[in-house]
């Protein structure tokens, strides 16, 4: 007999509050609380340890991975793998390695970041101004430190700097570099952080010395007569404007309009770009050309192509046959991220506070700093030399009996006892004492020994020197001042943005210039347009038509005419003939009412062109009124597309006409009535609401039925139809006036 499997005992639920304490329990916190322990933490440390660049013009992040590259001795020497310098970076920076590479890539020459690079650099690097020119991995490219950096690493052995500990604790870092120039406003910084955001532009590096040693020297200097304006690594046009500049040199806010170099190829007849903003991109750029070609708002250019390559940045326009080169690049800076503005807000950390400062201010707090760091160098090097001139004066003692010194080392029969019984037999001390017992066998002559002693005495020059230095202010500022000129003549370069002076032309606004050539435009009876040339007229003039549709108007003029579209809801819709496309006879044509944009119902009923406004609209309405209202009045300063109340509406419109000069018109009654009317007898008006005059009498239940211009000679007894006086309800046609007219 089988035996029986033991009953499974049930599982045990388990209550997750009783493993986890407090689970599922919600308590009430005060969102004020947790914005000071949560939030308020985070702020800060992004405020103060990573986006806000401090007073020697670094962030941590560039501090750290430079002084990296210093430790490993690559201020001289050949270069090494960037992963070498990245791994090591990671010692005092833990926060990837891709972050700090991104760093490093920034402050290589090879990427043309900045003004004076601090990493010279070998392999790709991509480029500032490109989006998509992507930086090689870290294992192809190799770097070590530009000469410059000579100037940030000078002095911080020499206690001019604090160190303090890295994340670990397991070596040391600086908290700032000892920097013999302002660097602050040399190289471009940008950063945002919590609440607040840097953005510092670079300025030429002999303008900034000189501004910076004129303004050491003479408080109330002008900056703008020696730091010109800002000058960016991408070249370009400063577009001046003295009181922008000003406001950005005493507030460190403000803007600075950059704007594009570029020449004119007239031989390939195109434009080639070489130098844009710093706040845009090749790509940006041609994206937005591309944009503005297809909304038909630029037409003159033919080809557009990115011909960068080894020698720099070049992205060439090519231009249609009879296009002004200057004028379009006038609108394209109006238009496109070719002239743009750089956006300055000079907050730096100044004592570990974050600041926004003016030009002056964050020269004089640099200078302050420097004063700092020249200061302790020379306390450092003072200590040295006092210690040092302490030890000679000891040997000095000596030198009064060799022979007793040495007696008393070969008498002291444990070694221990040599300092103390040298301290005794010539009235040094234990330093002293010490150094003396060091001294080599081979050095124990007199001559060795006044050689030494001879240093005495230009120690205590020296140190005369040094003292007096630490007394005066300004002969510390007299140091700073001599390592900003030898700063210049050894780094400083031309300015590569050159400045502009905008004329009267720059603030005029751009009108788009269209090439003009002749054009034969057509309008029809439904409502379609065609614009279509000369050439393509004479090739095929037979026209493609919407059945029961056909042309009512046929106009000759150029392509940069003007064109009123009146409707028979008493509007008019304004264009160009410019921004249609020059078509064939044997398509259909724009339809107006949908290209222009009108409502819903809305029939265009008459073709006005003209190209300086002058002459006549005439408004023929079935009461028999007729308004003339100057051309002019539908001329308007800004660039309108639509015009409400373009005539009276009071009573229904027979016909619109252009006059460019008065003529004769005949009027057919709807009771068979003809008048013909000279435009001469009525009076011009200048506003387009005007009812107009009575020209032809209606009796009840009678209107105006047709308006067609007189040609002489097609009726017969013409005399009849005119009258002196007006209103005039006409006369009734003669069978021999019958014929042709009123077929038309």
């Amino acid at each position: 007999m089988a035996a029986k499997r033991p009953k499974k005992e049930p599982k045990r639920q388990v209550n997750p509050s009783a493993v986890i304490e407090n689970a599922g329990i919600m308590f009430e916190q005060p969102i004020v609380e947790t914005l000071e322990k949560n939030y308020m933490p985070y702020a800060m440390s992004v405020i103060v340890s990573r986006a806000i660049p401090e007073i020697d013009g670094f962030k941590p992040s560039h501090r750290k991975l430079l002084y990296t590259m210093y430790k490993m001795g690559l201020l001289t020497g050949a270069r090494t793998k960037s992963a070498n310098v990245v791994g090591q970076t990671m010692r005092l920076n833990p926060h990837g390695d891709s972050a700090i590479y991104e760093t490093m890539v920034r402050l290589a020459r090879g990427c043309e970041a900045l003004l004076h690079p601090y990493v010279d650099s070998k392999g790709n690097f991509g480029k500032a101004y490109s989006r998509d020119m992507a930086y090689a991995a870290s294992r192809y490219t190799e770097v070590k430190l530009d000469p410059i950096c000579n100037e940030l690493f000078g002095d911080i052995d020499r206690d001019t700097v604090d160190f303090v500990d890295n994340y670990d604790n397991t070596m040391k870092e600086p908290t700032l570099l000892p920097v013999t120039f302002p660097s602050v406003l040399v190289n471009a910084n940008v950063g945002i952080a919590v609440g607040m955001a840097s953005s510092i532009c670079p300025f030429n590096l002999s303008e900034v010395c000189e501004t910076t040693i004129a303004v050491l020297r003479n408080p109330d200097h002008d900056l703008t007569e020696t730091l010109k304006a800002p000058d960016f690594p991408g070249g370009g046009y400063i577009v001046y404007n003295e009181r922008e500049l000003r406001q950005v040199y005493e507030t460190g806010r403000g803007g600075i309009r950059v704007r594009a170099r570029y020449t004119y190829d007239k031989a390939n007849n195109c434009i080639d770009i070489t130098e844009i903003p710093p706040t845009t991109t090749v790509e940006a750029i041609m994206d937005k050309v591309v944009d503005l070609v297809k909304a038909g708002k630029i037409r003159e250019i033919a080809d557009m192509r990115d011909e960068t390559d080894l020698s720099g940045l070049k992205l060439t326009l090519d231009l249609k046959r009879g296009t002004d080169p200057d004028a379009l690049m006038r609108r394209l800076f109006r238009m496109t991220p070719l002239e743009d503005s750089f956006s300055c807000n000079f907050n730096v950390l100044i004592g570990g506070m974050p600041r926004v400062c003016g030009v002056k201010t964050l020269i004089n707090e640099w200078a302050a700093f420097r004063e700092e760091c020249v200061r302790r160098k020379i306390h450092f090097e003072l200590k040295r030399k006092q210690d040092k001139l302490h030890l000679l004066r000891g040997l000095g003692k000596i030198l009064l009996d060799i022979d007793k010194a040495v007696k008393i080392v070969r008498e002291t029969e444990e070694e221990k006892e040599v300092v103390p019984n040298l301290m005794i037999g010539f009235g040094i001390d234990e330093v002293q004492a010490e150094y003396v017992a060091e001294i080599r066998l081979r050095h124990l002559n007199r001559e060795y020994i006044l050689k030494r002693i001879e240093e005495t005495g230009q120690l205590e020059k020296e140190i005369a020197e040094m003292q007096e230095i630490l007394g005066d202010r300004k002969k510390v500022r007299a140091l700073i001042i001599s390592d900003l000129k030898e700063v210049s003549k050894k780094y400083g370069k031309p300015r590569r943005s050159l400045l502009y002076y905008p004329t009267e032309e720059d603030e005029q606004p751009v009108a788009a210039e269209m090439p003009d050539y002749p054009v034969h435009l057509f309008f029809t009876r439904e409502g379609y347009f065609k614009k279509i040339t000369p050439q393509s007229l004479r090739m095929s003039s037979e026209h493609k038509l919407k059945e029961g549709d056909s042309v009512v108007q046929a106009l000759e003029g150029s392509n940069n005419m003007e064109l009123l579209f009146f409707t028979d809801r008493a509007q008019v819709y304004k264009a160009k003939a410019s921004d249609f496309d020059d078509t064939k006879a044997s398509v259909m044509g724009d339809y107006i009412p949908a290209r222009l944009g009108m409502e819903e119902g809305e029939n265009a009923v008459y073709l006005a062109a003209t190209s300086d406004f002058a002459g006549y609209m005439l408004f023929f309405f079935e009461n028999g009124k007729v308004a003339k209202v100057e051309l002019s009045g539908y001329q308007t300063k800004t660039n309108r597309k639509k015009l409400l109340g373009a005539y009276n509406a009071a009573s229904p419109l027979v016909a619109a006409r252009q006059i460019g000069e008065d003529c004769e018109f005949l009027l057919t009654s709807t009771n068979g009535r003809m008048l013909i009317v000279h435009t001469g007898a009525i009076a011009p008006k200048s506003t387009r609401g005007t009812q107009g005059i009575a020209v032809m009498t209606q009796k009840k239940n009678q209107t105006l039925a047709s308006v067609e211009p007189f040609v002489e000679g097609s009726l017969a007894n013409d005399h009849r139809y005119r009258t002196k006086t007006l209103p005039s309800a006409g006369m009734l046609p003669r069978p021999e006036d019958t014929g042709e007219q009123l077929s038309l």
